[in-house]
């Protein structure tokens, strides 16, 4: 009797199983990378994003700031007129023009940006033939753990909200730079 209910229940959690959210481990890990080129020196476009709390040059953010400025552990809260999403630097090296950040833990993050353990690298280097080119590299897994994410929180729209944010800021930024 005590092997046939054994059995069963581990029949009964193979058949659950499925259903049972993944670990973060288990998720889609995703890496999007976008790049520009600006037709200005390095040091004019690291001029505009070079402060880690003014993401301001980007359209979609109303207001932002970041309570440690440029120290690595600074928090940023970026305004998207409405919702805000919270990021925290984690490296910062302005001789090399670039720096790395993450989008924070917290839970109402993900209904802005549908992604978990997101951390994202730009980067601002010379471009051949003059100019700048500007990367920006982020690496994510998708908002929800469920083996079945629900829409809106699936792998799918995890890579085209980083998709849209990454080309529509650095079009912004190529605007801005160019106009100076």
């Amino acid at each position: 009797m005590k092997y046939l209910l054994l059995g069963a229940l581990c029949g009964l959690a193979g058949l659950l199983a499925p259903l049972a959210p993944a670990s973060a481990a288990d998720l889609p890990k995703h890496t999007i990378q976008r790049s520009v080129t600006i037709a200005a020196p390095p040091a004019k476009v690291w001029n505009i994003i070079q402060n880690f709390g003014d993401l301001t040059w980007f359209s979609a953010v109303k207001t932002s700031n970041a309570d440690k400025g440029n120290a690595p552990g600074s928090v940023r809260h970026l305004d998207l007129g409405g919702p805000v999403l919270i990021e925290r630097l984690e490296k910062y090296n302005a001789a090399k023009m670039t720096y790395t950040y993450r989008i924070t833990d917290d839970p109402g993050n993900v209904k802005v940006v549908p992604v978990s353990h997101y951390r994202s690298t730009i980067t601002v280097k010379p471009a051949k033939g003059g100019g700048s080119t500007v990367v920006w590299v982020g690496h994510f897994s998708r908002g929800s753990a469920d083996t079945n994410p629900p829409a809106g929180m699936d792998d799918a729209a995890a890579i085209k909200a980083v998709t849209g944010i990454y080309e529509g800021a650095l079009a912004d930024l190529k605007k801005k730079a160019e106009a100076q």
